[in-house]
Formats: C-alpha cells, structure tokens, sequence
C-alpha cells in the first residue's frame, strides 16, 4: 500500500486499530484515500433525529478532493465531497444549525472485499480486505462554482469522463434538488488484510486434515458486465474504456 512516510491522520482512541497478532491498522492519507476514492459505496452514519436511540446510516456516492487545491494528491490533506438529494434526512440535518458549530458529525465506511481466505478450522477462515473509517463534520456546500466541480468529480468517480459525455450543464432545478456536503476529516484509519490463512500449529501437523480440507485463497474481483441500452438509447455504438477494475466508460460515438 501506502509509503510509511506518508503523512497520517492523528492517532486517536476511537480510530485505533486493535488487533491481536499482525498489525492490520494504517494512518497514512494515501492509503485511506485511495481507499475512499476507490469504492463504489460510502455507507454514511449520522445521529438520529428526534432523540432516536439509533444512530441513522446510508449509502451514498462520494469523492475525496482538494477544491482549493485541484492538483493535490492523495498524500495530501483532502476533503470529502457527499452526493445526495436535498430533502433526504441526512441533508435537512446538514442544513439545520447544530450545537456543534463545526457541522455534523459523521461516521464514514468504505470496504473493498479482496478475497476469500479458506483455513483449516472455520475458527481461521477471513478475507482479504480494505477498509477505512472516517471522522468528520460536514457542512452544505453553498458556493455554486465549488458545487458544480464537486458534482463533476462524484460523476466521474463513477465512471471515468461520464461527466463531459452526457448532458451538462445540470439544469436549474437539477442544482437545487440536489445537495453537496463537504466533510471536514478530523480523524482516520484503514485497516487491511492480505495473504494465506493463518492456522494453529498443531492442525498444520496434522497431516490427517491437511490431506482432505482444501486451504488457501479465493480471489474476488469487482467485474462489469456488457452494457445493456435502454428504452431510449439511440447510440449505435460503445466506446468502452477500462481502467483497472474501476470504471467503464459509455461514450456517445454517434449512430
């Protein structure tokens, strides 16, 4: 993953990573944000409105940037852009004053599932992951030259260019309807699990188990399928651009 030298979130109690045996825990930025930036969902968790006991939690679209700073890297200081509609619960709540001057608090998650890891004992069996938790407060962004690159970058977050190949820009009561909050982070880790099982000593003795229980890895990978047009398609052809595993992109190449 990341360097080791990369700069690190602060090291807090509700962000450390306890493990027994390998260290899993990361600090660094690179990591966590390209973590975030990679993953197709955000699961968002926020408190409840009208004193319910449960904190709230959604999945959302979502991107890490720089607005101020456009070239800034991922080992650079970055804020989290959300996507979402302007009457959800989540965006009243970020509309409304809180005694928290700061913002909102938030609870961030993003998971990437890496493979099947098969043991010996069911005691053994894992997977192979990233995983980065986020700390934040966020604000509704207001400015509207801020809002539209932010809607640029989530666009393109997932699929790759969809933002200049499709119809922009968004309309009037596109932009009203929809809100963009802007995370403040204040705190972070990810945590990450790669390799072979990790089984007992005395079952990797017994030969007896070994000669009839399969171990090892099962890779799994994010995999897009043929693009399928719509009802009210009238593009003949698909322009496909693949970049890794992450995106593929739909262009307009005429009939």
């Amino acid at each position: 993953m990341a360097d080791s030298d990369s700069p690190t979130y602060p090291k807090l109690p509700r962000n450390t990573v306890n493990r027994y045996g390998k260290p899993r825990g990361k600090y660094d930025y690179e990591t966590i944000h390209k973590i975030v930036n990679s993953v197709q969902v955000l699961h968002v968790s926020f408190p409840a409105p009208n004193s319910d006991p449960f904190p709230a939690m959604i999945p959302m679209l979502g991107f890490m940037a720089s607005f101020t700073d456009p070239n800034a890297s991922l080992t650079e200081p970055l804020d989290l852009y959300l996507h979402g509609y302007i009457s959800s619960r989540l965006m009243k709540l970020g509309n409304t004053s809180l005694s928290d001057e700061e913002g909102l608090p938030l609870t961030i998650a993003a998971t990437h599932l890496d493979g099947l890891v098969l043991a010996l004992t069911p005691n053994h069996h894992s997977y192979n992951y990233r995983s980065a938790i986020m700390h934040g407060y966020a604000t509704p962004v207001t400015d509207a030259d801020e809002k539209m690159w932010a809607m640029e970058k989530i666009t393109n977050g997932v699929i790759d260019n969809r933002w200049e190949n499709s119809r922009i820009p968004p309309t009037k009561t596109e932009m009203t309807s929809t809100q963009i909050l802007k995370v403040r982070v204040v705190d972070a880790s990810a945590k990450v699990r790669t390799g072979n099982p990790g089984d007992d000593r005395a079952d990797l003795k017994n030969e007896e188990l070994r000669s009839k229980v399969w171990i090892g890895v099962v890779p799994t990978y994010l995999k897009y399928g043929e693009p399928i047009p719509g009802a009210e398609n009238r593009v003949a052809k698909v322009c496909r651009f693949v970049h890794g595993l992450k995106s593929v992109l739909i262009c307009a190449t005429g009939s």
